[in-house]
């Protein structure tokens, strides 16, 4: 397909604005009555509005439509039973029971805490989980209660390789989170794809061109027309070899260790099966500062990076911002202006609102 027009991409829709607090409430009420339980729609509720409040919108609330679709059709378990099996003292192994990957993981991160609260390190791995939405939600949940937080997770195949033409990995995220005392956390949550793939579909939906050397075509060539997209392109652009390759360090935690599908193996996110379990694996690690040397030690030189990090001369037009300020900023400003949803979400809301009758958000004003 050609390249959209230049006009396509300049000429943005105009977004509804929501508070954090009726979207919540929405996706909650939507995914209970899809036949979720209170919990799993709490956490998948509270992962989604991560992504939507620090403007990772890929992950957002535009992800209830299909959570609504995987919980109804059967992949997602709504009532699932978690079941822990203890191995070495700071380890643990969830089986999920094909539990939403929010609840698997919020899980997982609290009992990986328990552990580094007691032996200084605490780690989970999880099989039989599903999508995982935004990685940093469960990396920053550890940061936010003092823990250094890392989490990852496998998912379907569609990322070639560096040089490939057919795809190999999945997205692949990489998140991680560390206290900063009196202060927002540090916190990194990139995939290792050069983007999602639900950044795709939200450009497809806002028609908009993507960024060269993101994605690809059918033969593994650069496309950045969204509906033309069969492949994501590995981080890296010409040095994508590294890309692949971390994405095979995720590939190890998060399915050769936990016993999940490697990714290849996994079933497509997008379907058409929504009944079938998928089987998808994540790792969470959690370590406490303080087992490592004296907390106030630690939290000085946090500080004095972090602070150093911001303060580094930048080029001529830019800025040096430390991993977490953008999305400290933007959540800020959305807390002032509302959260924005793209049209297709917008069209969804309209959709679930009537066939579960539940009050549609209604939009900020002005």
């Amino acid at each position: 397909m050609p390249p959209l027009p230049p006009a396509a991409a300049s000429s943005a829709p105009t977004l509804e604005r929501h508070r954090e607090e009726s979207l919540f409430a929405f996706c909650e009420a939507a995914l209970v009555a899809a036949g979720a339980d209170a919990a799993t729609a709490e956490a998948a509720s509270r992962a989604m509005l991560h992504g939507s409040r620090f403007g990772v919108d890929s992950h957002g609330v535009r992800l209830l439509d299909h959570y609504v679709t995987v919980i109804e059709g059967g992949r997602v378990t709504g009532r699932p039973n978690l079941h822990f099996s203890e191995g070495a003292a700071a380890v643990a192994t969830l089986e999920a029971d094909h539990a939403h990957g929010a609840r698997a993981a919020y899980a997982a991160m609290d009992r990986a805490m328990e552990k580094a609260a007691v032996y200084g390190i605490g780690a989970v791995a999880i099989r039989d989980s599903s999508h995982f939405g935004a990685a940093g939600a469960y990396a920053l949940a550890a940061a936010e209660k003092g823990f250094l937080g890392l989490a990852f997770c496998n998912s379907d195949s569609f990322v070639r390789l560096h040089g490939g033409a057919e795809r190999f990995h999945g997205t692949n995220p990489v998140a991680m989170g560390a206290p900063v005392a009196g202060e927002d956390p540090w916190l990194l949550d990139m995939a290792t794809s050069a983007i999602p793939y639900n950044r795709v579909l939200l450009y497809r939906s806002l028609e908009q061109q993507l960024p060269p050397e993101v994605a690809s075509d059918a033969a593994g060539h650069d496309t950045i027309n969204p509906h033309a997209v069969e492949m994501l392109a590995p981080l890296g652009a010409a040095f994508g070899f590294k890309g692949a390759a971390l994405a095979g360090v995720v590939e190890i935690f998060s399915a050769v260790l936990t016993g999940a599908r490697l990714s290849f193996d996994i079933a497509p996110m997008g379907g058409p099966d929504f009944a079938t379990p998928r089987n998808v694996g994540a790792f969470v690690m959690a370590l406490k500062p303080g087992a490592f040397l004296p907390e106030v030690q630690f939290d000085a030189a946090m500080r004095r990076y972090r602070d150093t990090l911001r303060g580094s001369r930048a080029a001529n037009g830019d800025m040096v911002m430390a991993p977490g300020d953008r999305e400290w900023r933007v959540a800020a400003q959305r807390r002032a202006e509302g959260i924005p949803i793209d049209p297709a979400t917008a069209q969804a809301f309209d959709r679930i609102a009537a066939r579960f009758a539940l009050p549609r958000p209604a939009p900020v004003q002005g």
